[in-house]
């Protein structure tokens, strides 16, 4: 598999069967969800699957933390341009299905802020590890719009209804620590024994019976499927907010490093 045409993401063969997959640079700023990025998250997962080589991917960030969410020009101009908003829905769309989808097993190892699309990707995976200190934030409602992306589809089957609602329409930041206690994440561990965790989980993965793994994966996501009409409809209205005047005062605050003003609902 070439892996090549990916300029955002970073992609790499640990060891057999073992492939890395990282967000941003080392030493680097967070990495922030780019356009381009965003549509390389989306794609990744259909290269990954047709790669004969493959049989685990860990997805890290690099630099600060996990992921910082998306760009804010890019989110300036969903609020402003249909074809813009109709592309980032497509690949939002494909980010969460694509992974879904993706018959090799996918652990995530999620350190500092986990936010925005590489939040989505990290819940997703199939082991989901996060470092006890790790800030895990959904910060849909507090940008002005419904908390799409994946929030819908797996938070409800990961932690329960109740503390779903609590954190998506509060915006809370949730520790790893808490995530794992809650079942937000697989694991939880130091920081700094994060990527060796990712890793030794990973190798046992590569080396387990990877017709039955697959196997496995795919009858559990089938509950992920039942809730594909909640995540279509949670997608879909977060896209529609964007051209509502909430999601303009939330771009705008965050702008201006201020707490949001959001005019009267009807």
């Amino acid at each position: 598999m070439d892996y090549s045409a990916y300029r955002e993401l970073k992609i790499r063969r640990l060891e057999p069967g073992v492939l890395e997959i990282v967000m941003g640079e080392e030493g680097g700023r967070l990495p922030v969800a780019t356009a381009r990025m965003h549509a390389e998250l989306a794609r990744i997962w259909l290269d990954v699957d047709l790669d004969r080589d493959a049989r685990v991917a860990i997805l890290r960030g690099a630099g600060k933390g996990f992921s910082a969410g998306g760009d804010l020009a890019m989110v300036e101009e969903m609020t402003r341009d249909f074809a813009v908003r109709a592309r980032v829905w497509r690949e939002a769309r494909d980010l969460v299905y694509n992974l879904i989808n993706c018959s090799k097993m996918v652990v995530s190892a999620m350190h500092g802020p986990a936010v925005g699309a590489g939040l989505v990707a990290g819940l997703l995976a199939d082991i989901s590890i996060a470092a006890k200190n790790a800030r895990l934030i959904d910060g849909h409602t507090r940008l002005g719009v419904a908390a799409g992306d994946h929030a819908a589809i797996v938070w409800p089957l990961l932690c329960g209804m109740a503390k779903a609602k609590y954190y998506l329409l509060l915006c809370e930041q949730i520790s790893g620590e808490e995530a794992e206690r809650l079942g937000l994440v697989s694991l939880a561990c130091e920081e700094a024994e994060l990527q060796a965790k990712a890793l030794e989980v990973a190798r046992k993965l590569a080396a387990g019976a990877q017709t039955a793994l697959r196997w496995t994966k795919y009858s559990l996501n089938n509950w992920l499927r039942m809730a594909g009409p909640t995540f279509d409809a949670s997608l879909a209205l977060e896209v529609l907010g964007f051209t509502g005047p909430e999601a303009k005062e939330g771009v705008a605050s965050h702008r201006e490093k201020r707490k949001p003003s959001f005019p009267d609902a009807d």
